[in-house]
């Protein structure tokens, strides 16, 4: 089964990468369970909430939660490696870019192609808990269709960090900067006091180009560090106190506290991204450097290692299925007459409510879990992706479209159009020598 990064073939691995994969990812499966609100009406699930429409104070918690620029920022220093020597070799990105589609894919179909089944009328749900439940099975897809876009990107990324090191990084916080302030119209410097109500009012416009900029900047950073260019606990400490300062500025401005989502107001930090998601990246990528040397003295550890090693594993079968757990969880709780509901926020309820919520999604999410790497592993592992560049072209359009109709539509009906779009990618993106022979004859 396919991981969301996996470390390049012929260089030695570095467990300091995989266990921060490992940890973001556990934050990111915790975090949103923990924002999933069931709502209960008569002892039966009816609607879910999300924790920041209900309890805006929350929003400060996902300067943590929001562990994407991790994951870009892990990814790239990984792959950037790989990048410089398939050039020496002559192999072609889009090849690996390729692989990587294909190794995303290939688990996806069987994703979406269970939500599909479980979207019929006639099967035991009989759909009743998948509309309170519909967006919250596809949303999470988002996060495939971002790093798609960007490590289609990432031998350009290179390139310029070895033409201009971190002026790379500074030349795209740049462009970041000025898309934000093309989009809050802003006329005069007293507009800039107002600037995030000024932006985040905008519904995006040019501020459509940060969808890129934003998440291409912890890409750019991940390749530096790796190539030596920063690191340490001062440089830690000096990103940290920027992300801080950073994100003090941002919020005193009128950005939204949280990096999910929309506010009361309908203000949202991801869609597009802004120049406080900036912020969140510093302060994250100041966490990874400060945290770095102790890390990597408790990895030296063989319990500690081998648990990074099962979470790493489970990769990216865990983030797509993790989701999937919500739907079982709810039927459990409901059959168990548990208090699942959300509750008011801050009441000792919504606390209890919330520790049953997350034990059940732990207690199914095993069986699942189960079942997916039982289905993964039967599967053909020697399946060997396309290297026609016109058909890698196709296949990685088909992916992307597929994903994004599935993430806007939920899973009914975007299971159904995601499912097609996906399945195509896969078939495009593998090789079909049999196929080939037989035109050939």
């Amino acid at each position: 089964m396919g991981t969301m990064s996996q470390p390049e073939s012929g260089v030695d691995r570095d467990n300091y990468p995989d266990a921060l994969r490992a940890g973001a990812l556990l934050v990111v499966v915790f975090g949103h369970w923990l924002a999933t609100l069931p709502r209960l009406e008569n002892g039966r699930t009816v609607a879910t909430d999300h924790l920041l429409d209900v309890w805006q104070a929350a929003g400060v918690m996902t300067w943590v939660l929001q562990v994407v620029p991790v994951f870009v920022f892990v990814s790239a220093a990984v792959s950037a490696p790989g990048v410089l020597r398939r050039r020496a070799e002559g192999v072609p990105h889009l090849h690996w870019w390729g692989e990587r589609a294909l190794g995303l894919a290939r688990p996806t179909v069987t994703y979406l192609a269970v939500l599909v089944a479980l979207a019929l009328p006639t099967l035991w749900t009989s759909g009743r808990l998948m509309g309170p439940l519909d967006h919250s099975l596809t949303v999470h897809l988002w996060f495939l269709v971002m790093l798609l876009a960007v490590q289609a990107l990432l031998p350009w990324g290179v390139a310029m960090d070895q033409r201009f090191g971190l002026k790379a990084v500074l030349g795209l916080v740049l462009v970041a900067v000025v898309a934000d302030l093309v989009r809050s119209g802003a006329t005069s410097p007293g507009d800039l006091r107002d600037l995030g109500e000024l932006v985040t009012s905008n519904r995006g416009g040019v501020g459509w180009v940060n969808a890129l900029v934003v998440w291409l900047i912890p890409q750019q950073l991940g390749i530096a560090w790796r190539n030596g260019r920063f690191g340490g606990w001062r440089a830690g400490a000096v990103m940290l106190g920027l992300g801080a300062g950073w994100l003090a500025l941002a919020v005193g401005s009128g950005y939204p506290v949280s990096m999910v989502g929309y506010d009361a107001e309908g203000h949202t930090n991801l869609i597009p991204p802004t120049l406080a998601l900036v912020g969140v990246m510093w302060v994250q990528c100041g966490l990874v450097l400060l945290a770095e040397a102790p890390a990597r003295r408790a990895l030296g550890r063989r319990r500690i290692g081998k648990v990074v090693g099962i979470v790493g594993a489970l990769g990216m079968g865990l983030y797509l299925w993790h989701k999937l757990a919500e739907l079982p969880a709810a039927m459990l709780g409901e059959r168990l007459g548990l208090p699942i509901d959300a509750g008011v926020p801050g009441e000792p309820e919504f606390w209890t409510g919330r520790l049953l919520w997350i034990l059940l999604c732990l207690l199914v999410v095993t069986p699942v879990m189960a079942g997916v790497i039982a289905f993964e592993t039967r599967r053909s592992p020697d399946v060997v992706a396309a290297t026609s560049t016109p058909v890698i072209i196709a296949g990685g359009l088909c992916l992307l479209t597929g994903l994004a109709l599935a993430l806007a539509l939920g899973a009914r009906p975007g299971a159904y159009f995601g499912l097609a779009g996906v399945a195509a990618a896969s078939w495009l993106l593998r090789q079909h020598p049999r196929l080939r022979s037989r035109v050939r004859a």
